[in-house]
């Protein structure tokens, strides 16, 4: 299929939004991750049948929507809202009461919990792909998500490389410096740099579209007396999901109507991982941040344990959950393991509405 995109106004900001397939085609919404827009979705959405009905927003802050501020405090609920407000529009969906298949990249995962939590009645099925934990991104030490320190240090927008910022703010093509997007691009987004192929510069495209700043990429950050220094602020991305802001485990294993969830994920990802190298924890064990105080102290997060662990909780509670992990693959299975991607994804697309 081939997108056509669109410019939408809802929930009061201007939203870009690619959009699909016929209006009466089985809906299905696709909410890309951080540093990327709709377009990371291209590669998956041409090898999807016709009777789909896609839509894919950019999240405010990236690619064609409006550079509006993050209010961290709200964990991802801004962004949340933005998409179950184009769940209204008419002209997007093609039944007023529509419960479209929610597929969630990353950063994006996160948003599709915060709308199941939040809409329950309005997500017919949740695909989550190398999903953010349900405690959030850094500062937890167990599958309970107990916090590392009372004020979670280590974690927001502190977090951020600054030439990696810099470079995303001048839109740096290159890929000389390993900081370059492009360079972030090719040996963090996915395992191997091959499965970028002919789409690599469309995926640029796409990680270069991320408007940065104070309210958006990567937001503010406060001083903190623990390793290392820094605590998540209340505005920005990187602050929304630190889990000062972002913890919904409880609440959506308490949401009453519960659809399917699967959830897909590559055993060599290095953003989500129980070793990830953007958790300041993990890179303090292994000696590249220094001063780590020492496993007792600032263990790495258990990233996968935490979400496993929240997702078992999910089906005893009634609903239903299948993971599935893919060997090699990294954090982008839709573009390195299309194949099984897409297989999933129509298996949640016959899954009648509950």
């Amino acid at each position: 299929m081939e997108t056509e995109q669109r410019t939408v106004t809802a929930n009061g900001i201007t939203q870009g939004v690619r959009v699909a397939g016929p209006p009466d085609g089985t809906p299905v919404l696709l909410i890309h991750g951080n540093c990327s827009s709709a377009l990371f979705w291209e590669p998956l959405v041409r090898r999807l049948p016709p009777t789909l009905r896609v839509i894919a927003p950019d999240l405010r802050g990236y690619g064609a929507s409006e550079a509006a501020p993050v209010d961290a405090t709200r964990g991802l609920r801004d962004f949340s809202d933005d998409v179950a407000a184009l769940l209204d529009d008419p002209t997007l969906f093609g039944a007023a009461d529509a419960r479209p298949v929610v597929v969630g990249h990353s950063l994006g995962g996160g948003v599709a919990m915060r709308l199941l939590v939040d809409h329950p009645h309005r997500v017919g099925a949740l695909l989550l792909a190398a999903p953010v934990s349900p405690y959030g991104f850094g500062g937890t030490r167990d599958l309970a998500g107990t916090p590392t320190t009372p004020d979670f240090a280590g974690t927001g927008a502190g977090t951020a490389n600054p030439d990696f910022v810099a470079r995303l703010a001048a839109g740096d093509r290159g890929s000389d410096a390993q900081t370059s997007p492009r360079a972030v691009l090719r040996a963090a987004y996915v395992a191997d740099p091959a499965s970028l192929s002919e789409d690599e510069e469309l995926l640029l495209d796409s990680l270069l579209s991320t408007a940065t700043g104070d309210d958006n990429y990567p937001g503010t950050a406060t001083s903190s007396p623990n390793w290392p220094g820094m605590a998540p602020g209340e505005r920005g991305v990187l602050n929304a999901l630190a889990p000062t802001w972002f913890r919904l485990a409880d609440e959506l294993v308490a949401v009453a109507d519960k659809p399917p969830v699967t959830w897909v994920r590559g055993d060599a990802d290095v953003i989500v991982s129980d070793t990830s190298l953007f958790d300041l924890a993990y890179l303090g064990s292994l000696g590249v941040v220094p001063g780590w105080p020492g496993e007792a102290d600032c263990p790495p997060q258990p990233m996968v344990g935490q979400t496993r662990a929240v997702l078992e909780r999910y089906a005893e509670a009634g609903g239903a959950y299948h993971e599935v992990v893919l060997p090699g693959c990294g954090h982008s299975p839709h573009l390195e393991r299309p194949a099984e991607f897409v297989a999933e994804l129509l298996a949640l697309t016959t899954v009648p509405a509950s």
